[in-house]
């Protein structure tokens, strides 16, 4: 792959990954203690901010719209820079107002970043690199968590959260100045269309990235409630399965998508849809912390394997129509971070078992869809 590594576009979007990776796991790291304890926010201030983190992922679809005045690279590298703002400006507003506002503004510039990363990768990657270059960001961004991690560890007894807050926030916007001035771009594309478009040819496309979002809700916003709840995880516990997570997706990531250019993404999808189906049932019956643990890593494993979703569509669209399929797959994956949650708290009330194992019926539909996928004949599922 020393071709690919060579491509400039390649350098520019494992760059601005990293920034994207570190301004986002600041944010999550150092958030809620910030908003209760600087901040003195309420649970019920927190809910609201998190909804509105996930408003500019729902409205990801617009980003196409922005192509029509800038480039795709340069709405990236401002992406990058607007996330830098938010995260820097988070520590000087400690308030409800201030940190909904802050807030809104790091995730427009994160979700519009992703939009863009995609749709870059499929275009300039072709369906023999593609799966490898998503899998090596996914690697760098597990590496750059660890990092970010033990710097914050380190640092966050003698650095105030403002200062944390407000210097990798420079950082970051300092890098989306320097990727807005480069150039990364070649003149052999085909050109993208720039206005949102549905169509019903891809509707497996559609609905394999809806559950995927779905079955991904279900994780972020139960498994991890239910180690803390029933299974009694501290934060050092927590902090310390997440650093073993990224060890092995740092070095799994990469296997990951040659394992889509060598079997093709029907099979790989098969092998995550039909795992997941065990994984949720599990959760809902597991009695040990230690495999309750083991759930949780599986879980990150097989989810790293939804990248074959979009090199799937990378197979079967029209090259004219990744930019904005991207940006339209973002939206829809975003539409169960509105509505699942919340759906899933009341179910959970009635009984804990009932989100997971919904889960794992979100698995099994997905198992029967998978096997729709056809190719082109142009198109083969594997590399020569």
């Amino acid at each position: 792959m020393k071709h690919v590594t060579n491509d400039p576009m390649y350098r520019f979007l494992i760059i601005m990954t990293i920034c994207s990776t570190v301004g986002l796991q600041v944010w999550r790291t150092l958030f809620n203690n910030f908003a209760v304890e600087i901040a003195g926010l309420e649970g019920s201030h927190i809910g609201i901010i998190q909804s509105v983190r996930e408003i500019p992922g729902f409205l990801a679809l617009l980003a196409v719209y922005c192509l029509l005045i800038i480039k795709e690279h340069r709405l990236s590298a401002l992406s990058i820079l607007i996330l830098g703002l938010g995260v820097g400006a988070t520590g000087l507003f400690p308030t409800f107002a201030g940190l909904t506002i802050t807030t809104l503004i790091m995730s427009f510039g994160f979700h519009y970043y992703e939009t863009t990363n995609q749709s870059l990768t499929l275009q300039y990657f072709d369906r023999n690199t593609s799966p490898w270059v998503f899998g090596k960001q996914r690697s760098i961004a597990a590496a750059t968590n660890i990092g970010v991690g033990i710097l914050i560890y380190l640092f966050a007894a003698m650095v105030s959260y403002q200062t944390i807050f407000l210097v990798v926030g420079l950082v970051i916007l300092a890098a989306g100045i320097w990727g807005f001035a480069q150039s990364p771009t070649r003149e052999d594309l085909v050109p993208q269309r720039k206005r949102m478009i549905f169509r019903r040819k891809y509707w497996l496309y559609y609905f394999l990235t809806f559950m995927a979002g779905a079955r991904r809700q279900i994780f972020i916003a139960f498994a991890v409630f239910l180690m803390v709840k029933k299974f009694g995880y501290s934060i050092q516990e927590i902090t310390i399965l997440f650093v073993v997570n990224n060890i092995i997706n740092y070095f799994l990531s990469p296997a990951i998508g040659k394992a889509i250019i060598r079997f093709g993404e029907r099979k790989v999808l098969s092998v995550e849809y039909f795992s997941l189906i065990f994984v949720f049932l599990a959760y809902a019956v597991v009695e040990s912390k230690a495999v309750v643990a083991a759930l949780y890593i599986l879980d990150h494993i097989f989810f790293n394997l939804a990248i074959a979703i979009r090199t799937y569509f990378q197979k079967v669209g029209d090259p004219k129509d990744i930019a904005p399929s991207m940006a339209m797959g973002f939206t829809i994956n975003h539409i169960a971070a509105v509505v699942l949650p919340a759906v899933g708290g009341i179910l959970w009330m009635v009984d804990y078992r009932i989100p997971f194992i919904a889960g794992a019926a979100m698995s099994l539909v997905s198992l029967a869809a998978v096997q729709k996928i056809h190719y082109p004949e142009s198109s083969p599922p594997e590399a020569p």
